[in-house]
């Protein structure tokens, strides 16, 4: 943008005035921006297009949960998810459109990989989730936490990641507290410590096994990585002091829930700073797997607990219109 308006002569600070439109006052138009000159705002209009994914359907869930369909200017489709929490809403958003990691529990990953989103694709998932609240007559304000667990492994698309993270986290733009902006990644090599030198950012680890067999069997795109030399990078990833990973682990029924499963879960992260998120499985597109019992899943827990490990049972939202984790699908 400095450099585009250099080119017309204007002053530098007139980017920081352009940015701060279209990011942090949400600007669908330049004629919007009245603090820039008529004659700026026509010549940009000329060549240049304010355009955010459209809503193609909405869904909402009995517990407020709303999942948006956002068709994409080359035909393509992705979800978003927008999740009310007691005094604020989280909004889950996507960074490709399918995957390419394959697990064979997760919707999305049956629709295989189709392309990576651009940085404004992925950051502008955050403007239309904020005309949607205001639209609904909701407060926009309240969307303070952002998570990149929607379609797509973010960090196998990390150039544009990062550049949305900065959008996303700029002062001028979204404004969200790095603190309350969280990456989901089954774990990429050389780009987790990227990512974590970044500090755009929490961490959180899809896990979902505690040896490498059973990981590679459950989640294929992963397996180039050995889950000890994983765990090994995640015993060294930056963080501050009262930081830590989140681990995530989805409870596949007689797969990966067994107590014998827990303890090893245990063993492995013995040295990592981290909290575990259980999650039951939430029911999609594939067959063959079943969510726990109630009892198998508070005995899993427990034995983590038991161990010192800080877990939380995360309830899931929106699984009645296919919100919730693993259950995002969009076809073309």
């Amino acid at each position: 943008m400095q450099n585009l308006l250099k080119e017309r002569g204007e002053p530098a600070y007139r980017a920081d005035q352009l940015w701060q439109w279209i990011w942090q006052k949400k600007a669908g138009d330049f004629q919007e921006m009245t603090n820039i000159s008529k004659a700026l705002r026509s010549s940009l209009q000329q060549e240049f297009v304010l355009q955010r994914p459209a809503v193609v359907q909405k869904k909402e869930s009995i517990d407020g949960t709303v999942k948006l369909l956002l068709g994409l200017n080359d035909g393509f489709f992705i979800e978003t998810v927008i999740i009310p929490e007691k005094d604020y809403y989280t909004q889950c958003i996507s960074t490709q459109v399918g995957c390419p990691m394959g697990c064979v529990f997760c919707s999305t990953g049956c629709m295989g990989f189709k392309r990576n989103l651009t940085p404004g694709e992925i950051a502008s998932q955050v403007l239309v989730a904020c005309r949607h609240l205001e639209d609904t007559g909701l407060d926009s304000t309240r969307l303070t936490n952002v998570v990149l667990m929607g379609m797509g492994e973010p960090l196998l698309n990390w150039d544009a990641v990062k550049k949305a993270m900065y959008m996303m986290t700029d002062s001028l733009g979204l404004g969200i507290s790095r603190r309350r902006l969280t990456l989901s990644t089954v774990g990429v090599r050389d780009r987790l410590q990227e990512f974590g030198s970044s500090r755009l950012g929490m961490l959180a680890v899809s896990l979902h096994a505690p040896d490498q067999d059973l990981r590679r069997r459950l989640m294929p795109g992963a397996a180039t990585w050995d889950i000890k030399d994983l765990v090994r990078a995640l015993e060294q990833y930056p963080l501050a002091p009262r930081e830590r990973i989140t681990i995530e682990y989805v409870l596949l029924k007689d797969i990966n829930d067994s107590p014998a499963q827990a303890r090893a879960l245990v063993r492995l992260l013995s040295r990592v700073k981290c909290k575990v998120n259980l999650l039951a499985y939430n029911p999609g597109e594939q067959e063959g797997y079943q969510p726990p019992q109630e009892k198998t899943i508070l005995t899993f827990e427990e034995v983590l607990r038991s161990k010192g490990l800080t877990v939380t049972l995360r309830k899931s939202k929106g699984q009645d219109i296919s919100a919730a984790c693993g259950q995002l699908i969009a076809d073309s």
